[in-house]
């Protein structure tokens, strides 16, 4: 079972990596610019959702390791719908409430294949670098410990 999570905002990138209960902020890596976009549009290539859907999604999908702050969600959807990215309808939620709900343009679609492309290309080098440091033996100087 993951540990508990601690929600901190971000509003330069969007999102940050969840700290376990305790940890402080320093503890908690920056995504990258742009992960944030590519998740959305990774949620609504599944179905169209509503905001608090997307959110929960993400999370959910990250095994609890994300969570994504209204602040940051929100101006995300927007600036996507400003793209042309995506579309968005006012709906009935199930609750009975109001909830504007986004769907992925082909637009979208074309962007995140292009992104997930991308990301798939910038984990396999990060796993390289991070995996060749394993592989190295690190001199140990005398006097360090």
């Amino acid at each position: 079972m993951p540990p508990t999570a601690t929600t901190v905002p971000n509003p330069s990138a969007g999102t940050r990596a969840a700290a376990p209960a305790g940890e402080g902020r320093s503890s908690q890596p920056e995504l990258l610019q742009g992960t944030l976009d590519v998740m959305i549009l990774s949620v609504l290539n599944r179905s169209a959702s509503h905001g608090y859907g997307i959110a929960r999604e993400i999370e959910r999908l990250s095994g609890k390791l994300l969570t994504i702050e209204e602040g940051s969600l929100y101006p995300a959807l927007s600036r996507l719908s400003k793209r042309g990215d995506l579309s968005s309808e006012w709906q009935i939620s199930a609750t009975g409430r109001r909830a504007k709900v986004y769907r992925l343009t082909p637009t979208g679609r074309s962007r995140l294949r292009d992104q997930a492309a991308l990301w798939d290309r910038l984990a396999k080098a990060v796993s390289r670098v991070v995996g060749a440091s394993e592989r190295v033996a690190v001199p140990r100087y005398e006097g360090a410990e």
